[in-house]
């Protein structure tokens, strides 16, 4: 079963439960799917590697919101953006830690040959890649400058 199929069965599982924070998290999932599917340029198809880009994306996207909300003291409005966040993320890979990334990112710098900082572009592209959905794309290149310095 792909991840739209998921989703869906997950909607109407939702929808049984009454739960209404899942049920308004995964409509927004399965509205972003339905808008990849169908945009111009797509064949009708959404891969699971596509899926898991719009997933990560949509829990940064929320999570920026939060920050922002908490930051203009709006808790009321944090809380719920936070909670679809969460429901969000139990699609997505396990989020690699600190110590993994790095011995992730010590292997890719072998793998690519790179020693200095001007050569983090090459190591980027390979990273980004090897660990997409498992790492935030920040912590990867904080982590490739803090390597290669």
């Amino acid at each position: 079963m792909n991840l739209f199929d998921q989703v869906s069965n997950d909607i109407k599982s939702a929808m049984l439960a009454k739960d209404k924070v899942r049920l308004e998290a995964l409509r927004g999932i399965k509205k972003e799917f339905l808008e990849a599917k169908t945009a111009k340029g797509a064949d009708g198809e959404l891969t699971d590697d596509m899926a898991m880009k719009i997933l990560a994306k949509m829990v940064k996207q929320r999570k920026e919101s939060a920050q922002i909300y908490t930051e203009q003291n709006r808790p009321d409005l944090a809380e719920p953006e936070l909670a679809e966040a969460a429901v969000i993320e139990t699609y997505l890979p396990k989020q690699m830690n600190e110590e993994e990334l790095t011995e992730a990112l010590k292997a890719i710098i072998a793998q690519v040959g790179a020693t200095t900082p001007q050569e983090m572009g090459k190591v980027m592209g390979v990273a980004t890649k090897q660990l997409a959905g498992r790492a935030d794309g920040r912590a990867i290149s904080a982590k490739v400058k803090e390597l290669l310095a």
